[in-house]
């Protein structure tokens, strides 16, 4: 069986293994490291992370607690399978969310603040050119999480990371496409829009970024996408 590569994670200083080992496999399932109704095992899963199994294990139990992994009634766990109209709901529900989100930002962000996002999305172009999709992903997420939690009280955010853990196993298949889908660059609307400081604008940026790129599969296009996931 081929060796389980997940995508790296910087591990900072005084980080337990344990939420070491929680914040990568969260990553993972976030960028589409794992397809729906993928298997996974605690030997497995430990020998990508480099660790023994008893951090791996509290790892897969929040997971699952939160959704992202299922255990089956025969202590199999997987990564849960998707519907195309849950599909749906979930991109419904990210729009909601992070246009929202992107609003009541704007008003905290600095001139910094906004230079660092424009540097991220620098990252993600370089990225893309260099063919490195889960590197482009995980950068396409710090630009919007960076945005979101400029806002102190940006309660929505552990939302919002809930929606693309649940979206993250059909990316991996959507990234293959989704570049086929953008006609506008939203992510320079988004920013000329912070330095303006108009929170409708935001906001509209955000959701037609959301809208075009992998909110743009139909239910019948999800569908084909799940078909070549199985």
């Amino acid at each position: 069986m081929k060796p389980l590569v997940l995508p790296p994670l910087a591990r900072p200083d005084g980080m337990t293994t344990h939420d070491y080992a929680f914040h990568r496999l969260r990553q993972a399932i976030m960028v589409g490291a794992f397809r729906p109704g993928t298997s996974v095992t605690i030997r497995g899963l430990a020998e990508a992370l480099e660790s023994s199994p008893t951090p791996v294990r509290e790892a897969l139990r929040q997971l699952t607690s939160i959704g992202a992994l299922q255990f089956l009634e025969n202590r199999r766990i997987v990564v849960p399978h998707i519907t195309p109209a849950r599909f749906e709901e979930l991109i419904s529900l990210r729009i909601a969310l992070e246009s929202h989100a992107a609003r009541r930002a704007v008003a905290h962000l600095s001139e910094r603040q906004i230079e660092k996002i424009t540097a991220i999305d620098d990252s993600i172009e370089t990225e893309i050119r260099r063919g490195d999709k889960v590197a482009a992903l995980i950068a396409n997420q710090a630009f919007h999480r960076m945005i979101y939690t400029a806002n102190p009280d940006a309660v929505a955010v552990p939302l919002i990371e809930s929606v693309w853990l649940q979206l993250g196993p059909i990316l991996g298949i959507a990234m293959e496409h989704v570049t086929e889908l953008y006609v506008v660059d939203r992510h320079r609307e988004a920013i000329e829009a912070l330095r303006r400081r108009d929170e409708n604008a935001a906001a509209d940026a955000v959701a037609a970024d959301i809208r075009e790129g992998i909110g743009g599969f139909d239910q019948q296009a999800v569908a084909r996408l799940l078909r070549l996931a199985a």
